[in-house]
């Protein structure tokens, strides 16, 4: 199954978990330490943590500093998984990474209902697949990330294929397993920020 179909069919609980792990995956060029999603990670592990997501997520927009305003980068009311925006992104492939990752941040809805979290999960799966093409020292092949989401994926390069594997196998964590699927998700997505986080060291390695 495509990771589109996945999202498609994910329940609530699913499509939360899928975009705040890709989120998760992009706290490195954030400025984040490795804890600050752990809130938001917590209230996922049962309906009553849903009333408290609002609150979590302006917490958390608070420790990563910037302003977080309703319409910076918000997802495509039409579901088209598209945090660029308006404006044309321009500058370092690092550039473009961070304001994609800050603009998955500003995009999270505060309720956490089916439809808003579809969207958004959407558009996080975009925006992290876009993240590591641009951060990728290797050139994806694919002339999109919606192509490698729909199960195109001829000449992917190595980082863009880790991050679609992790895509995938999040959601299929909670579509198997459920809430119990939520801790190996967790350790799925550590596993990606790390991996992310050294490219992230790499790249600045190389500026210096």
């Amino acid at each position: 199954m495509s990771l589109v179909e996945l999202i498609g069919q994910a329940d609530e609980r699913g499509l939360a978990v899928s975009g705040l792990a890709c989120l998760d995956r992009c706290v490195p060029l954030l400025g984040g330490d490795d804890e600050v999603l752990r809130p938001l990670w917590a209230g996922l592990a049962d309906d009553a943590g849903a009333a408290e997501w609002g609150e979590r997520l302006e917490q958390v927009r608070g420790k990563l500093g910037g302003e977080f305003g309703a319409g910076d980068g918000e997802a495509d009311a039409g579901g088209s998984g598209d945090l660029s925006g308006s404006a044309v992104l321009s500058g370092s492939g690092e550039d473009e990474a961070v304001l994609l990752a800050r603009r998955m941040l500003a995009a999270a809805p505060v309720e956490r209902s089916a439809a808003g979290l579809r969207v958004w999960a959407d558009a996080c799966s975009v925006a992290a697949l876009r993240i590591h093409r641009l951060l990728d020292p290797l050139k994806d092949a694919g002339d999109s990330v919606e192509a490698r989401r729909e199960g195109r994926t001829e000449g992917m390069s190595p980082l863009v294929a880790a991050e679609l594997r992790r895509q995938i196998t999040v959601l299929e964590l909670l579509e198997g397993h459920g809430p119990a699927g939520l801790r190996p998700a967790l350790e799925v997505s550590t596993e990606g920020r790390r991996v992310l986080r050294a490219v992230v060291s790499r790249r600045s390695r190389r500026r210096g």
